[in-house]
């Protein structure tokens, strides 16, 4: 008995220990206190982000940032947008200018290892290629023997073209430029005979840059992989299960139907994953030092990662990539988002 009378508080002890605990973390107070979500993104790249007329930012990179502000505040355009080239990127999140880096970004071990930041998930599974003139009549990347090839500074896009000219012994001659627009306009004035990026950003350049897009060609290459996503600052575990389970969660909704104009109505279903999901179930924000809400919040602002993606660079929009490896895995995709549960 009085053996017991000890191990009781220990065992007391030892639970509130090993229960899960959701801690605030000091990135997600200080957007609380600011009342904003500091978002870093390109300098504009159609279909991923860039702003309007008016100034207001619209595309797929930037919906994730949309839907963690819902998520956290409430309010998906409690955002504020910094535009940033390549160069600029990383300085600016570790810095602390920005909390999340959301501009097509490809995750590699060396940015994850040595720039003191987290990718949180693969948001766009792409590719790098070429686009060139149609009159070049130019069919394959290995054509582009001895070519001057216009790139982006600072990009592993840089790199991947010296690695495939030395491999294939092509001699390309790489003409470089600070900033994205900088190399699509010296390719429209004949400075180079081919650009390269991910082919995603090639198709944006080609339907809204081009004077006239049927004078280009995208190559069939890829000559890399790109797995794009945001990333933010090492150092607040908190606020990287936030943006990243933010993300899981659109692609799980998109999983289970939930969309952006059934979310109310799914607020009755009773299948507990959905509930889960639209805080009718079981409390998962609490982990996340949010509210019960919070999926809920973020699919009413901007649509699952089906809708993001159609609206923004697939079917619905101007630039209508295929959706390909970017399909759930259900649907012969490779976006698998881990469960929410």
């Amino acid at each position: 008995m009085q053996a017991r009378s000890y191990l009781a508080p220990l065992i007391a002890l030892a639970c509130a220990v090993l229960a899960p605990q959701a801690h605030a973390g000091k990135t997600l107070d200080a957007v609380k206190q600011r009342g904003q979500v500091q978002c870093g993104v390109s300098t504009g790249v159609a279909g991923f982000s860039a702003p309007d007329a008016k100034g207001k930012w619209f595309g797929f990179d930037v919906d994730f940032c949309r839907a963690v502000a819902a998520a956290v505040l409430g309010d998906p355009d409690k955002v504020a947008y910094t535009s940033l080239n390549a160069q600029q990127r990383f300085t600016a999140l570790q810095s602390g200018q920005i909390d999340i880096l959301s501009r097509n970004t490809s995750w590699t071990l060396t940015r994850d290892a040595s720039l003191g930041l987290n990718f949180t998930a693969i948001t766009y599974i792409d590719g790098q290629g070429f686009l060139v003139p149609r009159k070049l009549k130019v069919n394959s990347a290995k054509q582009l023997k001895n070519a001057q090839v216009c790139v982006q500074a600072g990009t592993t896009t840089e790199k991947n073209l010296a690695d495939y000219s030395r491999a294939n012994k092509l001699g390309i001659k790489p003409v470089v430029f600070d900033t994205y627009e900088a190399g699509f306009k010296a390719l429209f004035a004949g400075r180079c005979q081919a650009y390269t990026a991910d082919s995603s950003a090639l198709a944006s350049i080609r339907n809204k840059e081009a004077p006239n897009p049927d004078d280009y060609v995208l190559l069939p290459d890829l000559i890399s992989k790109e797995p794009l996503g945001p990333a933010v600052r090492r150092g607040d575990d908190d606020w990287f299960a936030i943006v990243k389970w933010t993300i899981f969660a659109l692609q799980e909704a998109e999983e289970l139907g939930i969309t952006q104009a059934n979310a109310d109505q799914m607020k009755a279903s009773a299948d507990p994953a959905i509930q889960r999901l639209m805080g009718t179930g079981e409390d998962t924000g609490k982990l996340l030092g949010l509210d019960k809400a919070w999926v809920y919040k973020a699919v009413k602002a901007v649509g699952n990662y089906g809708e993001i993606f159609e609206r923004n660079v697939g079917g619905q929009s101007q630039l209508k990539l295929p959706r390909g490896a970017n399909r759930l895995w259900n649907h012969g995709g490779l976006i698998y988002p881990p469960p929410i549960r």
